[in-house]
């Protein structure tokens, strides 16, 4: 497709020739990506600009979400919920407390498990010291 430089109207603007090495240059810069990336995804989607720079980022936010914890989907809350062994409504509240990074709510469940280990720990302790000062006492 010739680009013609007497076109400067919008609907010249709205498409990308990648025939023409200025617009490769500047429409790769635009998006932040390489000429050869531009062109897979106008192979993909089209020469409309705004095809192209929906379809990056749909592909930005799909690369950024993996680890990202969606309480307004069901599914996303059934999934990490098995994944962490807790109730829903436990990670609700961590992420709540921590944030939607998975990483950072499976530290935060990490730190509550060691805290409670902690606490089981103290508990027999003081228990078996309990029935060694009655036994003491008894006899």
């Amino acid at each position: 497709m010739a680009d013609s430089k007497k076109k400067r109207g919008g609907a010249d603007r709205a498409l990308i020739a990648l025939s023409e090495s200025y617009e490769d240059a500047y429409w790769s810069k635009k998006f932040k990506i390489t000429p050869a990336r531009l062109k897979a995804v106008v192979k993909k989607v089209g020469h409309s600009a705004r095809k192209v720079e929906a379809y990056l980022k749909e592909q930005k936010h799909k690369a950024a979400d993996r680890a990202r914890i969606a309480i307004s989907e069901p599914y996303e809350v059934r999934y990490w919920s098995k994944k962490f062994k807790v109730t829903p409504a436990r990670l609700k509240a961590a992420v709540a407390e921590v944030g939607h990074s998975s990483k950072k709510v499976g530290t935060y469940f990490a730190a509550k498990k060691k805290t409670a280990k902690k606490k089981a720990a103290k508990k027999t302790v003081k228990k078996t010291v309990k029935k060694t000062t009655k036994r003491k006492k008894a006899a």
